[in-house]
């Protein structure tokens, strides 16, 4: 099949959202959050000790990632936990570490 079929089907929006998805997946620190988040909801305290990260780089990451809609929250009390908000992207990502695993 015709590679510019495809590119002559993207909008700009369309194309807007997948290069901030690239994007974020381009930082280490915002795979190695989204990679944890796969297994499961994580509050931020545990997001940086699990990662040995600060909590004020942890929150920062976070609200990126909030913002492209890949993580998701809830509160529970006090204490909000986070997890990933987009199967789609979740799946390009392992399927991108098993590759470089794999490589």
């Amino acid at each position: 099949m015709d590679d510019s079929f495809y590119m002559r089907d993207l909008d700009e929006e369309t194309l807007f959202i997948v290069s901030q998805t690239f994007k974020a997946l381009s930082d280490p620190t915002r795979i190695r959050i989204l990679n944890l988040l796969f297994e499961k909801e994580y509050a931020v305290n545990d997001i940086s000790e699990t990662l040995g990260l600060r909590q004020s780089t942890v929150s920062h990451q976070l609200r990126f990632l909030k913002n492209l809609r890949l993580v998701k929250y809830r509160r529970e009390g006090t204490t909000i936990y986070y997890s990933h908000d987009d199967e789609h992207v979740i799946n390009v990502l392992q399927q991108m570490i098993n590759h470089a695993l794999h490589h």
